[in-house]
């Protein structure tokens, strides 16, 4: 582990915390999802088309993802929205795919 890693130091409050995160991430359709929502804020059923989901899936990754604090939601009269908390989570998405980029030429 590098010597100036952050993280190097955290609680164990703290790891706990980014771990659910990371497992929150760990399952593809929570990825779709989350790119889905990172396009711009959608609805339950704009997630089904953009994902190929069913709505029972879509609605548990949702809640799943909400609770991670990865996904935030509004509502508007009938209709709930669902968009990304901040960029962070794509920036390590894309640090994930270079990784593999790496490993696989």
């Amino acid at each position: 582990m590098p010597k100036n890693c952050s993280f190097q130091n955290s609680t164990g409050e703290a790891i706990g915390l980014m771990a659910a995160k990371f497992r929150a991430l760990g399952e593809v359709s929570r990825l779709k999802l989350i790119f889905a929502a990172g396009n711009g804020e959608k609805n339950v059923t704009q997630l089904i088309a953009a994902t190929g989901l069913s709505q029972a899936n879509v609605s548990k990754h949702l809640q799943i993802l909400t609770e991670a604090g990865i996904l935030i939601r509004r509502k508007k009269g009938i209709y709930v929205f669902y968009s990304t908390t901040d960029s962070s989570v794509f920036k390590l998405c894309e640090v994930g795919r270079a990784s593999l980029q790496k490993r696989t030429g």
